[in-house]
């Protein structure tokens, strides 16, 4: 449009439409910046903006975003529906977390928020099962479901990484789990993993009476994902794995739609989101990530432990409550509670999160001192003495696999 310039992208006074995707950023202004001058240039930088004056011949859409409010350092961005391509995560995305992060205008800059409005939001699929699969697949009742990697997380052959799986899957654990950086690698090579990993499964299934199931990594190239999500739903297994950030959410939403025709739950690992949200007054929170991930329709993602296990964590019970929240009727998703977590961690885990949720132990099964079998009765027991009010101390009387596993690791939380 004919003389545009930064400052027609400022208006303090403006009231975001319902159909407008608002966007709340943490901005920190270069040093020869004040923060309005910020502002404008984060809302034209991110929508039909440029650092030149304007003089366009003929009639033009106006596209451009709205910085409608400044409070302290955080800054809400209104973009118009136009400018976005329905069902275009990596459109949408290079549009409110593309340029903006590197320029020069801003010292810092961070996307901490979305508020999706409805045409936008309804464009994308939203998970296929979401909190649904505790009891579609697991009939677990209210209680959480329990997943367990293998340890070592590589290295392992395929016979002993059925054979763990075989053991967690007995001692209670509802879900294998291969780790982000396990897909098709010589020493476990992903078919043959597959196919032994699930004889076991359905062995273990045989001797203890409850479903289980494994979150096998398909994360590769978008076409060989596909191979591998119809290999997945050809052995009768239920769930597939993506290490969501790193494989990009285009390729995540076309797994999706073959997700959907196969009838596969998928299990979100958010390998790399560190790169994005550890920094706190830069980058792309969790919580946004959560909701693109919902949007393009993960089952469970992984959320964190609310400050409980090894790995720094945002605003775990937020995210969650995020992703369980009503969206336009889209379905939830399963918050996935994992790094560094053992039995004993249990109890104010679920006080802090509650009972929706997937807890997955690793080296807090695997380390137990009588092993994975016995790791997985520990964790196992801590879950049902929770559920039933029971102090774990208490609990541990009558289950020696917790009592082993309490007085290994106590109730601290591991670095």
């Amino acid at each position: 449009m004919p003389g545009i310039k930064y400052e027609d992208f400022l208006d303090l006074d403006y009231d975001p439409a319902d159909s407008e995707l608002v966007c709340w950023f943490h901005v920190e202004p270069a040093a020869d910046m004040d923060m309005e001058s910020a502002a404008s240039r984060v809302a034209s930088e991110s929508s039909n903006g440029t650092w030149a004056e304007l003089q366009v011949e003929g009639s033009v859409t106006d596209l451009s975003a709205t910085a409608f409010e400044i409070d302290g350092n955080t800054v809400g961005v209104a973009y118009p529906d136009e400018l976005f391509e329905d069902g275009n995560m990596a459109q949408v995305l290079s549009c409110i977390a593309g340029n903006i992060l590197g320029m020069k205008a801003v010292e810092r800059i961070r996307l901490n928020d979305c508020e999706w409005p409805e045409k936008l939001a309804t464009s994308f699929p939203g998970p296929q099962f979401g909190t649904d699969v505790r009891n579609e697949i697991f009939d677990a009742g209210d209680r959480p479901i329990t997943a367990t990697v293998p340890k070592p997380k590589v290295g392992l052959s395929t016979d002993q990484h059925a054979q763990i799986g075989y053991e967690a899957w007995t001692g209670g654990i509802d879900l294998l789990k291969d780790d982000e950086n396990l897909t098709d690698q010589t020493f476990n090579p992903f078919e043959d993993r597959l196919a032994e990993s699930l004889a076991r499964r359905d062995q273990a299934e045989e001797e203890t009476g409850e479903p289980k199931s494994y979150l096998v990594n398909i994360t590769a190239d978008a076409n060989t994902m596909l191979d591998r999500a119809d290999a997945v739903s050809e052995q009768g297994c239920e769930y597939v794995m993506v290490d969501v950030v790193t494989t990009g959410w285009a390729a995540v939403q076309t797994v999706r739609e073959r997700c959907e025709e196969l009838g596969l739950a998928i299990h979100a690992h958010r390998a790399m989101h560190a790169a994005f949200d550890r920094v706190p007054n830069h980058g792309v929170s969790m919580r946004t990530i959560a909701q693109v991930a919902r949007l393009c329709g993960v089952d469970h993602i992984h959320t964190g432990t609310a400050d409980l296990g090894k790995l720094e964590n945002e605003d775990t019970v937020g995210i969650n409550e995020w992703l369980y929240s009503d969206l336009y009727g889209m379905n939830d998703v399963l918050p996935m509670a994992s790094g560094g977590l053992h039995p004993g961690l249990v109890p104010e885990l679920m006080d802090r999160c509650g009972n929706n949720i997937g807890i997955q132990a690793g080296g807090g099964v695997h380390g137990h001192p009588d092993g994975t079998h016995a790791g997985a009765k520990a964790l196992r027991q801590a879950i049902d003495a929770t559920m039933e009010g029971v102090p774990l101390t208490e609990y541990a009387d009558d289950n020696p696999e917790l009592a082993t596993a309490l007085d290994k690791w106590g109730t601290d939380t591991p670095r």
